[in-house]
Parts: structure tokens; C-alpha cells; sequence
């Protein structure tokens, strides 16, 4: 199999020091310094840290040495002066403003507070130690403070205790009203933050109690709703909490919602805002349950809901039930231009097949053919229908060799790539997110290159993202630790291309990725499931085997295997039952019923991850086997004659 560009050998998967060249040698022996004064500092050897300190000006991790030294001694009396110098020679930079934050925060607690504003500066994004410079003015007797807190208190969380006198004096003042009070109560209610909802219930006089006490039940039994009497007073107050019981009652029974909503209707004034958020929300729960004919009634009494999510959610229920007349009268209610989107394009032209329609626009093979121009699920999908090949648009970002070495040269970079060698991969990356995204557009492109080619793949996707530049398939495409792929794929029954699309789609080739719900590494392995495939396979396992880039390949892998045996090598559902588990795709399988067309199974996944997900892994399979110079099907034959 061969990699289309020798610069994708695994080789590049880690970061790499220098050529040999003199100066190569040289920056090697600095970064061996640094680690030495690193550890000479953590170890209080301040004399053997001076020494080493000495010969780091020039070396781009130098300020990290620096920033350590200051923070383990803030309570010097010449910390102010040492740290505005720091602050000043590195002004713009990750660890100026982590410095500065730091600083301000000692301040705050020292209550040395001309010398917070001295300074403070607003990027340091951050509320407690914004909360600490109003306090600070106030102090100063600037009493137009008061004037900026409202904002600061009205929010649907807690704030960070720093904020507690700023508030306290600005309630003082008579500032917090009782329609303030029931905009946070409301919002805090939302966001299930119940506890805060007390809290600011009893900063309300005795009306606006009543009327909180009265939403906090309906947020608990939005049945009580039922008791229309209780709801008759004529007031915002009042309408607030009807939409926001109707909305939560919709969750459960949308049909009573619905009715209740329109006796509601007839007594209260609402918005016109509140009105069509209700009536979505309803809209949306009867499609979800299943009451598509009370939900395209709605629609049709209320030509106001006309989002393209609501209409798209109307259109694949149709299509899940394959009542293709439905789908096409409700994809025609779409807005122009999500109808003129790659997506719709692909499925007008199946649904005029389909319904065998005399068409007054454009043909289906039209629609086909201006799809399939596209590198994109839809594209692809089309290019099948029409037995053509597809289109790849390989084009690499221009980033001139000037702009490369400038950027090569910046600060940040330098530092970026310095603690990547050091394995500080944490540092590295935020540096990286602290600049890059700031930069102008061509060397936003430079650096994307860069990450290319130490091997830092993700951030090399990262840029080409942020710099909305899409054709450079070699950097979002790479063939990262190919030897370990291919390795894999030999001692199972899962090609290249897949493998390769999975670890794309589910940590874009970042070894040490961890997600909120616990998956760890390339292929994003839960760890009782690597357990569990590795006791399956005879091999020995170990949780952090999950953060070697062999290891875990070689586990996904096997895992993948499985879930292709348990789904008779369809990789459309192993795909699916990677990503949201093999329970959930055959309970998905049972409730379609009848058996349907694979790309309307895919279109009407329930999960718009689970189904994005889907669309991403096969077409990254195609664009990976372009990738290593090889050309292999969108969808197999045998995947596109077996109706799911």
C-alpha cells in the first residue's frame, strides 16, 4: 500500500528535534539547560540555578524559568517592580497574562487596591478578577460602578464570591428591582441551578415570591397547568411561567401541551417571541413522539415556524417512514438557502426519482452532477448514483516561504514547539490556542503547516479550521502513525482507509485526548471497553496502554473487528455503534420497522452526533484511500444493495 507523500511516515508522529546542523547542537544543549535549571529551581539549588540562567537568554523557554521564579516569590518586596518588567518585556504573551492574573489575584487578597488597578487589565477575561477592579473603584469612591453591575448579577449561575461586596453594595443602593430579580430567577431556573433560584427568590418582595414559588411547581409537575384558574392573572410574569410549563410538559405529553397551549393562547397576550418558542418547542416534542399529523397541522396554521431545523426534523421523520410525498412537500417549505444546500440538492433529486415526478427544474442527474462536484457525504453520495469518480479538490494552503519562516519565528511558535520537544504537550498547546487563532489569515495557514510537519497533526487540522481553508488535504488529512495503522489492519480484517477515519473523526490523531465522558487516546476507547477487547483478544492491558498511540490503535482496532463481525461487515452500523454504542443501533434497527434505503437509515439517525459522525467516517474512508493512492468505494455494493 503505498503513502502518496513520504512526508506521512510515522516517523513525523512525534515531534522531532533539528537537523545536525551547529545550531541544532546548540538549542540541544540549551534545552538540556533548561531542564537542569528547571529542576535546580524546583529543588531550591538557587546557585546552580543562577549559573544555568545565565547562559538561557536566548533560548525561547527562558520565560517559563522566569515566571516560575516570580510566582514562588510574590511576597518579595520587590516583587511589583520584577513582575511589571516581566510583564513588559513579555507583553502579549500566554504567560504575561497568567502572570498578571496571578499578581492581581495576591492583590486582591492583600486589598492593596490602587495597586490592583495599576495592574488590572480587562484581558484577563476573567469575573472574579474583574468583580475584584470594580470593588477596587468603588474603594476609590467611583460610585458609576453601580452602573455595571446588573449586567455582572443577572446571569444564570453563580458568581465567584469575589463579586459578593460589589453586589451587596449595588443592592444597597436600591439598584436590584423586581423585574431583575425574576429575569435571573427565571434564567437560573432553566439552567436546573435551583439552589441560586431560592436564593434570589428571597431577595423578591412578597408578590414576586408567590409568583416564583408558583413557576418552581410548574418546572416540577408542568401538569398543573391543568388548573387554569391558577393561571389567569393578566401579566409578563405570568405568561412566562404558562411557556415554560408548557414547554417542560411538552417533553412528556406534547398532544397536551398542545391543547393546553391553545386555550392559553386565547386568554393570555404573549410575545410574539414567547409565542413561537412555545409553539417550536410542542412542534418539535410531536415529531419526537411520534404525532407527525398534529405536528404538520401546527405547522401549516403557523406559517411563522419555518426554521430550517424544525422543517428538517418534519422532513426525515417523512423519510424514516418513507412517505416520500410528505418529505418532498415539506423539503419545498424550506428556507432558499438551506434548500440550495448540498444536503437537500441530493435529496430533491431522490425524491423526484422516488416519486417518479414531471419536474419543471432542474433533473435529477442536474442535481446529482452539481453535487457530486463537491468533496462532501452528499458528493460522494451523488457521484455513486452516477457511477462517476470523485471529486477530491487537493489543493495545498498558499503560505509563501517568507511567511513560513516569519512564522517559524514567532515567539509563541518557538515556545510551542520547544515544549513540545520537552514533552509538555499542556504548555505547548496553550501557547498554541493563546496565538494562533489571533494571527493574520496567511500565517494562520503557516502555522497549520508547521504542526504538519512536527507532527502535532491536530493543531495542524486545528488551523486549517480556524483559517476556514479546506483543500490542503495533506494537512487535514494526514497518515499519521501509518506503521501502527497498517500493523493493525494486518492482523485484523479492518482496512486502512477506516482505521484511518476513525481516529480522524474521533480525537484528529491527538495520542493524549480524553473526553468529558472518560474516552481516552486516538481511537477515543472507553476504558472498560479496552478492557473487555483486550481480555476478548488474549493481550495484557493496562488503562494507560490507552495513551500509547500503538497500543490503542491496535485495541480500536480489534474493537472495530468486532462490532463489523456483529454487523455482518456493514461498516455504516459498526460505524454508528462505535460512536453511539451497538445497543442503541439495534434498537434504532428495530424501531425503523420496515427495511430502508441505506442513505435514508443514515439521513435519519436519531442522533445528529451519531449521525454526523457516520457521514464524516466514510467520507474521510474515501478520502484516505485517495490519500495512500488507492481507490476504494464511498459505499460497497453490498452495502448499497441490503436495505438496513
Amino acid at each position: 500500500m503505498a503513502l502518496s507523500n513520504p512526508s506521512d511516515k510515522a516517523t513525523l508522529d512525534t515531534v522531532t528535534p533539528d537537523s545536525v546542523t551547529p545550531e541544532a547542537v546548540q538549542r540541544e544543549a540549551q534545552r538540556q539547560r533548561f531542564l537542569d535549571a528547571r529542576d535546580a529551581l524546583s529543588r531550591r539549588q538557587m546557585s546552580r540555578y543562577r549559573e544555568l540562567r545565565a547562559t538561557l537568554d536566548d533560548y525561547p523557554l527562558t520565560p517559563y524559568l522566569d515566571y516560575r521564579e516570580l510566582t514562588r516569590n510574590l511576597a518579595k518586596k520587590t516583587a511589583s517592580d520584577e513582575i511589571a518588567a516581566f510583564l513588559q518585556r513579555e507583553q502579549g504573551s500566554y504567560l504575561a497574562r497568567q502572570l498578571r492574573r496571578q499578581w492581581l489575584d495576591r492583590l486582591a487578597r492583600q486589598e492593596r487596591w490602587d495597586d490592583y488597578l495599576q495592574f488590572y487589565d480587562e484581558s484577563v477575561r476573567r469575573t472574579e478578577l474583574h468583580c475584584y477592579a470594580l470593588k477596587a473603584r468603588l474603594q476609590n469612591g467611583d460610585d458609576s460602578v453601580l452602573d455595571e453591575v446588573a449586567s455582572l448579577w443577572n446571569v444564570p449561575t453563580s458568581q465567584p464570591n469575589a463579586c459578593d461586596d460589589v453586589f451587596d453594595a449595588w443592592m444597597a443602593a436600591g439598584r436590584l428591582t423586581s423585574d431583575i430579580a425574576w429575569e435571573r430567577y427565571t434564567k437560573a431556573l432553566r439552567a436546573r441551578h435551583y439552589h441560586l433560584a431560592d436564593y434570589i427568590a428571597r431577595q423578591m418582595p412578597e408578590p414576586w415570591q408567590k409568583r416564583a414559588k408558583l413557576l418552581r411547581e410548574v418546572d416540577r409537575h408542568p401538569e398543573t397547568l391543568t388548573q387554569t384558574r391558577r393561571f389567569a392573572e393578566q401579566s409578563e410574569a405570568m405568561q412566562t411561567i404558562i411557556t415554560h410549563g408548557l414547554q417542560r410538559l411538552a417533553r412528556t405529553d406534547a398532544p397536551q401541551a398542545l391543547s393546553l397551549w391553545r386555550g392559553y393562547d386565547a386568554q393570555q397576550l404573549f410575545s410574539n417571541h414567547a409565542r413561537l418558542a412555545t409553539q417550536e418547542t410542542i412542534a418539535r416534542r410531536l415529531i419526537y413522539q411520534d404525532h407527525r399529523e398534529l405536528a404538520d397541522n401546527l405547522l401549516a396554521t403557523v406559517p411563522a415556524l419555518n426554521s430550517s431545523d424544525l422543517i428538517e426534523s418534519l422532513i426525515r421523520d417523512a423519510l424514516r417512514h418513507l412517505d416520500w410525498e410528505r418529505a418532498y412537500t415539506w423539503l419545498n417549505q424550506l428556507p432558499a438557502d438551506a434548500r440550495d444546500t448540498e444536503r437537500w440538492r441530493y435529496w430533491r433529486a431522490r425524491m423526484i426519482e422516488e416519486l417518479d415526478l414531471d419536474n419543471t427544474g432542474p433533473e435529477p442527474r442536474d442535481l446529482y452532477t452539481a453535487v457530486a462536484a463537491t468533496r462532501s457525504f452528499y458528493g460522494f453520495l451523488s457521484a455513486d448514483k452516477l457511477g462517476i469518480d470523485y471529486r477530491l479538490l487537493d489543493q495545498p494552503a498558499p503560505v509563501s516561504e517568507t511567511t513560513l519562516a516569519a512564522v517559524e519565528q514567532h515567539p509563541a511558535l518557538q515556545r510551542a514547539r520547544e515544549l513540545l520537544l520537552i514533552d509538555d504537550v499542556n504548555n505547548a498547546s496553550r501557547e498554541w490556542f493563546f496565538t494562533v487563532p489571533t494571527l493574520p489569515h496567511e500565517q494562520i495557514l503557516a502555522a497549520g503547516k508547521l504542526a504538519q510537519q512536527w507532527g502535532w497533526h491536530r493543531k495542524g487540522i486545528q488551523a486549517m479550521i480556524n483559517a476556514r481553508f479546506w483543500d490542503d488535504l495533506q494537512v487535514r488529512f494526514p497518515l499519521a502513525y501509518a506503521e501502527y495503522v497498517q500493523s493493525a489492519a494486518q492482523e485484523t480484517s479492518v482496512h486502512p482507509h477506516l482505521l484511518f477515519a476513525i481516529a480522524r473523526q474521533e480525537s484528529a490523531f491527538m495520542p493524549h485526548a480524553r473526553s468529558p465522558a472518560g474516552a481516552m487516546g486516538l481511537m477515543q476507547l472507553m476504558p472498560a471497553t479496552a478492557r473487555q477487547t483486550a481480555q476478548r483478544a488474549g493481550v495484557s492491558y493496562r488503562q494507560a496502554d490507552l495513551l500509547s498511540p500503538e497500543k490503542n490503535i491496535a485495541l480500536g482496532s480489534r474493537y472495530l473487528n468486532e462490532l463489523l463481525d456483529e454487523f455482518d461487515g456493514n461498516r455504516i452500523l459498526a460505524a454508528a455503534a462505535y460512536n453511539a454504542g451497538p445497543y442503541r443501533v439495534k434498537q434504532w434497527l428495530k424501531d425503523t420497522g420496515e427495511r430502508i434505503p441505506y442513505d435514508v437509515w443514515i439521513e435519519t439517525i436519531p442522533f445528529s452526533e451519531t449521525r454526523g459522525y457516520v457521514q464524516n467516517v466514510l467520507s474521510y474512508s474515501v478520502i484516505y484511500g485517495y490519500r495512500m493512492g488507492e481507490k476504494n468505494r464511498f459505499i460497497t455494493p453490498e452495502e448499497a444493495r441490503r436495505p438496513l
